[in-house]
């Protein structure tokens, strides 16, 4: 039996498993805070010193965990760049987040190459504030001398994969982690240097984008470490979605990704054409407002938590006796309304009850996450499942609304470490792949998270009708926007 692990560098924590690598059966795990700097020591919320994840990884590793393991794989926080003089040292502290500094940088860019459409066809994607991209702009305009000094660029996995390794000569990083710096395009598969002069102001030297299944390198002691990847693609790679499943998420915003064979250009940047860490692509399109919006709800409702919210909306029925919430609270993404403010529609003297309200709040937060869907069916990604992700898909409203309005059926995985758990899939992979015991187009089939499957039933009329009249007051409130 050959075993694995996959570590999950997150941007508080770092979390570790062991897996058999022909099952994926969790054999142990490991866990570790990441050290949290003083505010007196320079450190700011959107800087952090890298030598922090070293820290955590080697606090989660202790105790013997990584005894008889074989391969390691990578999972890390997603947008963070670290910048290295020609040497190999930081230049400062690493950029990581969403880092609101960079929002100016972000339409400078847009202009600076010529709207919009002109980044959808170059990269796959239009400047955000958190991508990498964008923090090499903010960098070179606000500290010039950092800026001149960078001579190479690594994300965060790149950055981990390389120290685990000794810090060799070469530098890698794979497809999905490239995909989302804004100079690499998933459509051709190589970088845009020239995109990164114009961020920047100079050429860099960049990692070696390398297969799904290769290996970075092996470690004196013979451990193998393969390429390592973002969070995202680990967590799909770890949940084991594939053509024909989509992944919503909730947080306070939300996200819908899909598996599609091929990368999707989208002139109007609401969607990001990321990859994966198989082969294939991971289309994502953003919504600015999802738990955010049930959390409004319950704080207008005097109520104390979502549960509290969850249970008093299930008091309503299905529509809301006739109210819709618009959710843009925070502007929206999609549609693209930065701008914008929510919209209560639909009062009338018999619709006025708390439980409606909440009601409300769900079905627009998932009528808006269904908008999201129906961008990227559009553009003909296959959709015959949504796996459900975040605390709040286990709220009871929520899995009582969310098969009718996604027309389809809802997987609710049961929680786990999707992203370390995927990290050691890949492991598992470079290490068969490296051993001539798996092919490089096909990675080892592990067991299938152990999910809640809700179907839309007899209701799916009946979400059908609550998506029209959404949809009537969004064509209504905002004529075209989608």
């Amino acid at each position: 039996m050959g075993i694995v692990a996959g570590l999950d560098s997150s941007p508080d924590f770092t979390r570790i498993v062991v897996c058999d690598m022909d099952t994926g059966a969790v054999l142990r795990q490991g866990y570790a805070p990441h050290p949290v700097e003083s505010p007196a020591g320079g450190g700011r919320p959107s800087d952090v010193d890298p030598q922090a994840w070293l820290l955590s990884l080697g606090e989660a590793a202790g105790g013997g965990l990584l005894e008889g393991v074989q391969a390691i794989g990578v999972s890390a926080q997603q947008n963070a760049v670290v910048p290295l003089d020609a040497q190999g040292n930081t230049v400062r502290p690493a950029m990581v987040g969403g880092d609101k500094r960079t929002q100016v940088a972000a339409a400078d860019l847009v202009d600076a190459l010529g709207g919009r459409e002109a980044w959808a066809q170059a990269v796959g994607c239009v400047p955000q504030a958190a991508q990498p991209i964008t923090k090499l702009r903010w960098m070179a305009r606000t500290e010039p001398e950092n800026a001149q000094r960078t001579a190479v660029l690594l994300q965060a996995h790149d950055w981990l994969v390389w120290q685990l390794l000794g810090r060799p000569v070469r530098r890698t990083t794979d497809r999905g982690g490239a995909s989302g710096t804004g100079y690499w395009s998933a459509a051709t598969g190589g970088y845009r240097p020239d995109l990164v002069e114009l961020a920047l102001g100079h050429q860099v030297m960049l990692p070696e984008v390398i297969g799904p299944a290769d290996a970075a390198g092996t470690t004196p002691e013979g451990l193998l470490i393969s390429v390592g990847t973002g969070e995202t693609m680990a967590a799909a790679f770890g949940l084991g979605i594939g053509l024909g499943d989509a992944v919503v998420s909730l947080g306070a915003s939300g996200s819908v990704m899909a598996v599609h064979p091929e990368a999707l250009v989208d002139g109007s940047g609401m969607i990001t054409a990321l990859a994966d860490a198989t082969g294939m692509h991971l289309p994502v399109v953003t919504t600015l407002n999802a738990v955010r919006t049930l959390r409004g709800a319950a704080e207008l409702l005097g109520l104390p938590d979502l549960e509290s919210l969850s249970d008093l909306a299930m008091k309503s029925t299905p529509g809301s006796h006739g109210l819709v919430l618009l959710p843009y609270l925070e502007g929206e993404r999609t549609p693209n309304l930065p701008h914008t403010a929510g919209t209560l529609a639909g009062l009338r003297r018999e619709s006025m009850k708390a439980e409606h309200l909440a009601r409300a709040a769900f079905e627009g937060m998932l009528c808006g996450l269904a908008d999201a869907l129906d961008v990227l069916r559009g553009r003909g990604v296959e959709v015959r499942r949504v796996f459900l992700l975040g605390p709040a898909a286990e709220l009871p409203a929520v899995q009582a609304a969310a098969p009718m309005l996604f027309g389809t059926q809802v997987v609710v995985p049961q929680p786990a470490d999707y992203a370390a758990i995927g990290a050691a899939r890949q492991a598992a992979w470079a290490l068969g792949a490296s051993q001539g015991t798996l092919d490089v187009r096909n990675p080892p089939v592990w067991q299938g998270a152990v999910a809640q499957v809700l179907e839309p039933g007899d209701e799916l009329a009946v979400g059908q009708a609550v998506r029209q009249q959404f949809v009537a007051v969004r064509e209504q409130t905002h004529p075209g926007a989608l």
